[in-house]
Parts: structure tokens; sequence; C-alpha cells
């Protein structure tokens, strides 16, 4: 299967990448994912989602959800956008920091988002959306990309117009969660909306949607066509779902590792377990204690559901108060074998 990147950056080769998930997609956890990256893949790394109305006047350096590791190459920080001073600021400030391009957020249903008009709110007003689109590139140093949502039955064509109107604008490239904000993270994602949207425009269209496994990858590039696949809450089960596409492509191993990814139940669980020893590791290394122990137990709820017995392992760490505690638990709880289911309902 051959990788399409036309539009995309050049050097960009792999056809996998993590989508810009709250509280999760910190660049501890990019550490550990770009650890299961194949020996010479390039792939795009998303930041968290940013709000331009705080950028101007931050310390990007000390923003969690602004960090980056030191050789990062490719970082695409995710902003809630509308302001155009604001945008210029924040922008500024990227770039400085270390940004390759900025993806802009239209798809964010939270109320938050919604009372700034920003997020999906944009996708009300298809002028607005391009307008801020406009904006952006007219600062931007880089690449411009959108994520943004699927649509309603019957709104087929207009939302279509919509995604022409941002590429009109400038946008590099679209990625796309085919689900509706009502549905927020419910339901089935529909791919065909994806199939639609790469036939219907001339830039390059990231999918995104319900991959859990390898094989949902492979599927989605297939039947839909799209440029890359976006994996989310799925990577902090199994980051290693990089190097089990990489294998399954003939790619090189992950630098410091042989042999093929873990492939069966238990050497997944196994696995698991060693992700999560090597997150605390990095995040003591990057955040305060607090801060990383808290992230770490959020990144554990979301990954766990993997597990058969995860809701017991999440329990044992509700009573951890440090992370010493945590790595505690997490080398007792995987000193038993432990399988990684292939598939779970993501309810919310």
């Amino acid at each position: 299967m051959g990788f399409k990147r036309q539009g995309l950056p050049p050097e960009v080769n792999f056809p996998l990448t993590m989508a810009p998930m709250v509280g999760l997609s910190h660049c501890a956890f990019r550490q550990l994912v770009r650890e299961y990256l194949p020996e010479k893949a390039v792939t795009l790394w998303p930041s968290e989602m940013l709000n331009s109305r705080r950028l101007p006047s931050e310390n990007l350096s000390l923003v969690p959800e602004a960090m980056v590791m030191g050789d990062e190459n490719f970082w695409i920080p995710q902003i809630l956008a509308n302001d155009e001073e604001k945008i210029r600021l924040s922008l500024e400030k990227l770039f400085t920091h270390g940004a390759h391009g900025i993806d802009i957020n239209m798809g964010c249903p939270v109320q938050k988002a919604l009372k700034h008009n920003y997020g999906v709110s944009l996708m009300g007003d298809s002028e607005y959306a391009a307008e801020v689109v406009r904006t952006t590139v007219r600062y931007s140093k880089g690449p411009v990309a959108v994520k943004l949502r699927g649509t309603e039955q019957g709104k087929k064509e207009e939302w279509l117009s919509f995604t022409k109107k941002l590429e009109d604008a400038g946008a590099d490239w679209l990625t796309l969660h085919p689900r509706t904000a009502a549905q927020k993270r419910r339901g089935t994602a529909d791919w065909s909306q994806i199939k639609t949207l790469k036939n219907h425009l001339s830039i390059p269209v990231i999918g995104n949607g319900d991959i859990q496994v390898v094989g949902d990858i492979l599927a989605m590039l297939e039947e839909t066509d799209c440029d890359m696949v976006m994996a989310g809450r799925a990577l902090t089960a199994r980051p290693w779902l990089f190097w089990q596409l990489g294998h399954q492509l003939g790619w090189a191993p992950p630098m410091g590792r042989s042999g093929q990814p873990p492939m069966t139940a238990e050497e997944e669980g196994l696995e698991y377990g060693k992700s999560l020893l090597r997150l605390i590791e990095l995040m003591s290394e990057i955040f305060p204690e607090k801060l990383a122990f808290r992230k770490f137990i959020f990144h554990v709820k979301t990954g766990s559901v993997w597990l058969p017995f995860g809701h017991t392992l999440h329990a044992q760490l509700t009573y951890a108060k440090t992370l010493e505690n945590a790595q505690a638990v997490i080398e007792s709880f995987f000193s038993q074998p432990h399988f990684m289911s292939e598939k779970t309902f993501l309810r919310q």
C-alpha cells in the first residue's frame, strides 16, 4: 500500500498520526509514542488544544499543554481561535516555540469552546469559518490545517460547500472525525464521509474515528482513500500501534527495539504495563509531581478500558498519592499476566 502525502509536509512518510486529545496529547505521552515509531518514519505530532485568548500572555515553556521536547519535529499545535489580533500574537509565539504548522479546531463541542464561538460552533457559519482560516494562513509560517466534524443526514451539500470554502481559504489539509457535534464520541464514526470528503477536495484528508487496532488503520486507508489516519484514545492503551503498522508495511523496528511488535493479547498486556512505567518515568522528568500524578491517573483511566480488569487497576491507583505509589501499584498489578482486549465499546 503506497502512502500518498502530496500536500502534506514532504518529509512526512508514515500514514498514522496521533489525535490532539485534551489532557492526553502532552509532550511526555508524545515521547512515549515516538519510542514506538518505526526507524526513519516521520509523522505529524499534535499538541493538546490551546486557547488563543490565553496564548499571547502565557510563557509557553511553562504551559503543560504547549510544552515540547527538545528534539520534537513536525509539532502541530491545535488552537481555538477566531480573533485576528489574538491569532497573530498566538502564532508569533507558537512558531518561535517550535511549531511546524497550525491546526484549527472546528470540532470541539464542549460548552467552554462554544460560548466563545470556537470549536464546532465555527461550522455553523461557513464565511466566518473561512475567514478564520484566511487569517491564520496570513500569519502562519507553516501549513494550516483544520480538524472538523461530520455532517448530519440531509445536510451533506451544505457541509461539502463549507469544507470547500476552507480549502479555498488556504487550508493545507483537513482532518475529519465523522461524528456530528451532537454525537460527541458516541455511536459509530461514518467512514463514508471521509471518502466523500476525499473525493470532493483537492487537498489531503486525514481520517479519524473508531481506530482501535492496526486492522482499523489499514481498513480506513483502503475504504476511504484518505491520506493519513489519526488515532486517538486507543493510543493510550496501544502506543505501539505505530510499531504494529510499521511491521505490517515492512518498516524497520523502532530505534533500540528488534523483532516484531507485541501481537498476542498476552504480549500486549505485558507491554501495556511496561509503557505505563515508562510514562511515569517521562512524566516525572517533565512535569511537577502533582501535575504528573494527575495526568497519569487520567491516562490510565482512559486506556485501561482495553484491559479486562482495567477497572481494578484504576481503582487501585485511586488510593495512590504520589507517582512513586503509582509505580508500585503498576509493578504489583503487572507482576501477573494480563490480556489486552482487541476492541472496547467507547461510550463517551
